[in-house]
């Protein structure tokens, strides 16, 4: 009963992700026969500058997304937890960026940063008598508008995982605490964020996976005429968009395995030590 299930689970998991791990120690171009080179793809990695340059741009992306995701959808969460129509539209309306079209969300906001006069950023910044600025051509711009995208687009999963949490709180322990005298912030620090926490890791390990796995906003707002990811500069350069221009665009398929793998650790660890601090606060709680 089990076999047709474990033979797509070897044939579409195990092996892509064993032949995978193989890959990533030859040089292989996608035509000639992989040659087996050890642990050179990962030196490789220690001496590319393009390649630590996408993973510092990752980092402070990462950062920053998952910072901000988090304390805006804890925010949108208790000001629209209620169960009222308007809350509920609210909620809706903050919701709907998590289940609308990608592709379409960024063919939006790069017409917002058009660089023409018909960009709507240049547009609205021209009422106030300012010149049009070069948003997508413009380093250092770069990270913090990838990070408004994921953040803008994000929040609203988030919104509903704290208000599924914020509901299920007893409302007898802000009772309690209304009672003894407890102030609004008090109740929230001592009550709603230690409760809120197995919730807030989840929102934090689902961020942070998501973060390090971006790749369409780069690919579609910052892919340029000469067909390079990463914008000017690579300002806009992060690991997976960096793997696949390695992998599809040079055929370098062993070194873009080694990438994947380096992401993939970089993500464990970090998921895992995420997981075991919130089991330690929970066991200090």
């Amino acid at each position: 009963m089990l076999l047709p299930f474990a033979a797509l689970f070897v044939a579409f998991l195990l092996w892509p992700l064993a032949n995978s791990l193989y890959l990533s120690l030859t040089d292989f171009d996608g035509i000639n026969a992989p040659r087996f080179t050890g642990l050179g793809n990962f030196r490789r990695m220690l001496h590319d500058d393009r390649f630590r340059h996408a993973l510092a741009n990752t980092a402070l992306y990462v950062v920053a997304t998952v910072v901000l995701t988090t304390v805006l959808s804890l925010a949108i969460a208790l000001a629209f937890r209620g169960s009222a129509w308007r809350d509920r539209v609210m909620r809706t309306i903050f919701f709907l960026p998590s289940v609308t079209s990608t592709i379409a969300i960024m063919l939006i906001w790069k017409w917002i940063f058009d660089p023409n006069d018909f960009g709507l950023a240049n547009t609205v910044i021209g009422w106030f008598g300012h010149g049009p600025v070069q948003w997508l051509a413009t380093p250092g711009l770069s990270v913090p508008i990838l990070v408004l995208m994921a953040v803008w687009g994000g929040m609203g999963y988030g919104m509903v995982i704290f208000v599924a949490g914020l509901n299920a709180i007893p409302e007898e322990y802000y009772e309690a605490a209304r009672i003894d005298g407890a102030s609004t912030w008090q109740q929230f620090r001592r009550i709603t964020l230690p409760l809120l926490r197995p919730v807030t890791t989840y929102v934090v390990v689902t961020s942070l996976i998501g973060a390090f796995q971006v790749f369409e906003a780069v690919y579609i707002v910052y892919r340029t005429q000469a067909n390079t990811i990463g914008g000017v500069l690579d300002s806009a350069l992060m690991i997976v968009p960096y793997l696949y221009d390695m992998g599809f665009t040079h055929f370098q398929l062993g070194y873009a395995s080694a990438i994947a793998w380096v992401l993939f650790a970089v993500i464990f660890g970090i998921s895992l030590v995420n997981l075991r601090a919130g089991r330690a606060l929970e066991e200090i709680r």
